[in-house]
């Protein structure tokens, strides 16, 4: 499908652990040789204590580009619920520029109800939610157009989530990069149907990076379908970067 690299990621979850552990986290797998680094936008953990320790996305992506030097970084995904468009908009070109320029913009509809009523947002339903996400991303990329500085780059853009009438068709129209939580069966039908979205709207699919999870069991068939980017997630209390070690040295075999 595509001569791009394989990438590696990993989505450092920020729960159950202290600041510390994580920027210590952060820094062995820059130094390990990961691509992209990811946290996600969740304001709870997902997994284990739902009280436990956790920290936000967005504060911790702009320290994060102070602390790192080489890796692209980014949310996996953003909730676009959560900030005006414009400001969400501002806050991506900030960090880009503090980074100089290896900000990834992920960004999704939302889905973790917790979040939304704990936090006093309007939850409302998956079309409704995926319906906004269509109105915010003109309204990012408009901004990004005004803004003084402007980022340092075309910001790339990453979407997250599979749905086949209204996700991937703003995948085709705003991605650079497309997240896909599903499995290699999956994976190949909705990027025929990704292709009959670019094919409507005039863009070469070869243009958007296909992003998944980084699962060995599947990796060589989701490489074979034209995956990517490859991520695996770790958290707290105690961070394991072992598969990671094994996914960057199975990209060097791939890229060489």
């Amino acid at each position: 499908m595509s001569e791009r690299p394989v990438r590696i990621g990993l989505q450092l979850q920020p729960q159950h652990m202290d600041y510390a552990t994580i920027r210590r986290t952060a820094a062995e797998a820059e130094e390990a040789g990961v691509d992209v680094l990811f946290n996600w936008d969740h304001f709870y953990p997902l997994y284990g204590e739902p009280d436990g320790l956790h920290f936000e996305c967005w504060t911790m992506l702009a320290a994060w580009a102070e602390s790192t030097s080489r890796v692209e970084i980014g949310a996996l995904v953003s909730c676009n619920s959560y900030r005006n468009p414009e400001l969400l908009a501002d806050m991506a070109r900030t960090v880009d520029h503090i980074s100089e320029g290896r900000l990834i913009l992920g960004i999704g509809s939302g889905w973790f109800e917790r979040d939304y009523t704990e936090y006093g947002y309007d939850f409302g339903t998956a079309g409704g939610r995926l319906d906004d996400l269509a109105t915010a991303l003109p309204r990012i990329e408009s901004r990004w157009g005004k803004l003084n500085p402007p980022p340092t780059r075309e910001i790339p853009v990453l979407i997250g989530g599979g749905g086949e009438k209204k996700t991937l068709r703003l995948v085709a129209k705003h991605a650079d990069i497309w997240h896909s939580f599903a499995d290699a069966e999956t994976l190949e039908r909705k990027l025929g149907i990704l292709h009959e979205h670019c094919a409507a709207v005039g863009r070469d699919p070869a243009e958007i990076e296909v992003s998944v999870g980084g699962k060995e069991a599947t990796r060589t068939r989701m490489h074979e379908l034209g995956a990517r980017l490859f991520t695996v997630g770790t958290g707290g209390p105690k961070p394991d970067l072992g598969e990671l070690r094994d996914m960057i040295a199975w990209r060097d075999e791939i890229n060489a």
